[in-house]
């Protein structure tokens, strides 16, 4: 009789500590809100856009290229390259005072797209950089925003979430940024829930990473999530990439001390 009694006890309290736990799914250091969106009928996806403006950051576009790039070979998928103009973008700062050694080191990259003709893709990642403090940028908000209700997913790298704030699309949703422009890119816009220690952050269709190389990781991440493990082994073992899997690896946020973190 005693042990069933103490049996029963023990259940209830493993109950309750199970569903106090459901209760702090909010909680700072939980980087899945509340868990990834259903995936579309016909995944994985066959289409990625990224969008591209002055002053990019390289790895915030070539780190998920290269990855994409991989799995290109595993799957037929289909890039476009999308910028206002059909002018060739270059990472070169548009402010003299951001170059001040007169550097010429700065890739430029071609756009297949404009924002006006370009197809609407399964994917779209936006990319961050200097340039996302650009006040040129309104067109590329405006086409985040118009574009984000017909896609299946939207992941921003660094501070392109910066960008992706400001669309509105973030709108109470959780989301990360670059832990080194952490003060600058959460006051654009804090209707967004930042979540201040995270690799990268899951809000439905919504993937947001922390700085720079945090977008290879998450790429990495969701091609695991829409393709499966066994393809994004592959991938990393062909990149010969070891990648950060835990979302809550994060110790960047302690190096620039953010708020919360």
């Amino acid at each position: 009789m005693l042990q069933a009694f103490t049996s029963v006890f023990l259940r209830a309290g493993l109950l309750c500590l199970c569903l106090s736990s459901f209760g702090t799914a909010s909680d700072s250091r939980t980087t899945t809100f509340p868990t990834p969106g259903p995936k579309p009928p016909n995944t994985p996806p066959r289409s990625y856009g990224m969008v591209l403006f002055r002053d990019f950051e390289p790895l915030d576009v070539f780190g998920p290229l290269e990855a994409l790039y991989r799995l290109a070979s595993l799957h037929k998928l289909d890039l476009y390259l999308i910028s206002e103009t059909m002018d060739a973008v270059t990472t070169e700062p548009g402010l003299a005072a951001m170059n001040p050694h007169n550097s010429s080191f700065f890739p430029k990259i071609l756009p297949t797209h404009t924002f006006d003709d370009a197809p609407i893709p399964d994917v779209m990642i936006v990319p961050g950089g200097i340039g996302t403090r650009s006040p040129s940028l309104n067109r590329t908000i405006e086409y985040i925003a118009e574009t984000y209700p017909k896609l299946h997913y939207l992941l921003t790298v660094c501070t392109g979430a910066g960008l992706a704030a400001k669309s509105g699309v973030l709108d109470s949703k959780h989301a990360t940024t670059n832990k080194a422009a952490w003060n600058t890119i959460v006051a654009w816009r804090p209707q967004v829930n930042w979540v201040p220690h995270a690799r990268w952050v899951v809000d439905g269709n919504i993937w947001t990473s922390s700085g720079i190389s945090a977008g290879i990781d998450a790429t990495m991440a969701f091609i695991e999530y829409a393709y499966g493990k066994d393809d994004a082994t592959t991938v990393g073992n062909i990149m010969e990439y070891e990648r950060h899997e835990d979302p809550d690896w994060d110790p960047f946020s302690e190096v620039f001390h953010v708020p919360g973190a």
